[in-house]
């Protein structure tokens, strides 16, 4: 289990506009990072 403070592993993902994205590009900031499954959720 990761804790507050604990470094985070480089990630790639593609954001809401379909750009590839990675946690290096925000460092020195702080982020959210919010995700849901898509099958079965309304919306």
């Amino acid at each position: 289990m990761a804790k507050v403070g604990d470094p985070v592993p480089t990630v790639r993902v593609r954001d809401q506009h379909g750009r590839e994205r990675g946690l290096d590009e925000f460092r020195g900031k702080r982020v959210v990072i919010w995700w849901f499954p898509k099958a079965d959720t309304p919306g």
